[in-house]
């Protein structure tokens, strides 16, 4: 049997006890170059990771909704500077925050209305429950619900994120959160469908991504991944929902909303059918997602050099140095070492990781796609004290070792 020195690395991580499982797929030039499969789906049942192992892929949904917001874009149902408000007419008289920290009825009226390119590129001013900021954290948290399981239905929850002031004028800088999640209760009111029915019209269908989705059915529960996190000891645990209350532990069947911004179930395979259309300029196996210019425009860098140093995630300046953000996605703008998140790789790679241990890069120079899908379920305080890290070092050596099967660069997909 042939050497696996991916699996052999990511085994070892599974033994210290710093990781649950994950599956891998390297692929390059129209065939899968290594795939992996470590660990335990369920670790007290000693179930084994497989290939087909459904996992929460959190924000590497982002890239999905927002593939479907500019294929509407190309047929011309907005434009990019359009206000939002004329969906959303929640959004017609949002009010700003004078400092992020500061009370909620301390405000001024926002200078122009929210773009659909603000929503995009994150700079519509909108933040989320763990935003650390104080005040609005706080208010999101008691509003909204769940970040992904919500008993709070999408026109309600419309209603009350418009009712929230904004923590920084429509367009001056990134800060991530909901922009996501409105803009697919968005396409869903302009297609006059649920999102999952748009995406899977859209997308999973067109693309063979048979497993992918907001809801797993009855008869798949069985292949996901168990959700593992870590006790303030650093020893690994299973748990029963997400971080923050994000999610219930069984979705029931009649809660409509869903979370385009972190709320999809996939698998290796599937998301490598997606990843592949940033390698085939916007098309694969000859069905066309995007545009070739729709996806170059999505995968340039929309920020600023003020707005890459200035953007924050959850207070972290991810794109001070390295990465830029183009529409649902980091771009690689500059060639050197660590770190590889977001995405990391060379000049012009492309990726958007998720929070619960997945992570993706495609590179459009080599052909290829690299997809990463772990549960790692870390709490904010968790991560900041430096507990359960080790998927990000898995994360890394995965990169290092899947460069070494690749082939020398070639052109792209037709």
């Amino acid at each position: 049997m042939a050497k696996d020195p991916i699996g052999d690395t990511l085994e070892s991580v599974v033994n210290e006890g710093a990781l649950a499982g994950a599956v891998t797929l390297a692929w390059q030039g129209g065939r899968v170059m290594q795939t992996s499969c470590a660990g335990w789906r369920d670790v007290e049942a000693r179930i084994p990771m497989q290939r087909d192992t459904l996992f929460r892929i959190a924000s590497m949904s982002k890239p999905i909704t927002s593939t479907a917001a500019l294929q509407l874009f190309e047929e011309g149902r907005f434009a990019l500077d359009d206000p939002i408000d004329r969906w959303a007419p929640e959004f017609a008289a949002v009010r700003v925050l004078k400092t992020p920290d500061g009370a909620l009825n301390d405000t001024v009226p926002a200078t122009r209305p929210i773009s659909f390119a603000d929503l995009l590129t994150h700079r519509s001013g909108i933040t989320h429950r763990d935003s650390g900021f104080g005040p609005i954290s706080t208010a999101y948290n008691e509003a909204l619900g769940g970040a992904i399981d919500s008993r709070v239905a999408p026109d309600e929850w419309i209603a009350r994120l418009a009712a929230l002031p904004l923590i920084d004028q429509p367009g001056h800088t990134l800060h991530y959160g909901h922009s996501t999640d409105l803009l697919g209760f968005l396409i869903a009111r302009i297609e006059d469908a649920p999102l999952g029915d748009v995406l899977q019209r859209r997308i999973f269908s067109r693309l063979g991504m048979k497993d992918t989705g907001f809801v797993v059915p009855t008869a798949k529960k069985n292949r996901r991944a168990g959700l593992y996190g870590f006790d303030e000891a650093g020893r690994l645990e299973k748990r029963l929902t997400c971080p923050g209350g994000s999610t219930v532990a069984e979705r029931p069947e009649d809660m409509t909303f869903v979370s385009g911004g972190q709320g999809l179930w996939s698998t290796a395979d599937d998301y490598l059918a997606f990843a592949r259309m940033f390698v085939g300029r916007g098309t694969v196996d000859g069905v066309q997602v995007l545009r070739p210019e729709t996806l170059a425009l999505m995968t340039r860098n929309s920020l600023t050099a003020e707005q890459r140093a200035s953007g924050e995630v959850v207070r972290m300046k991810m794109f001070a140095r390295r990465h830029g953000f183009g529409m649902g996605v980091a771009v690689m703008m500059e060639s050197g070492g660590p770190p590889s998140l977001p995405c990391g790789g060379p000049v012009g790679a492309v990726g958007w990781p998720g929070a619960f241990g997945g992570w993706w890069r495609a590179d459009a120079a080599s052909g290829s796609v690299l997809v990463f899908l772990a549960h790692n379920l870390l709490k904010l305080e968790q991560f900041a004290a430096g507990i359960g890290l080790g998927v990000y070092g898995a994360i890394e050596k995965f990169q290092e070792l899947a460069a070494s099967l690749q082939q020398q660069p070639r052109s792209v997909e037709s």
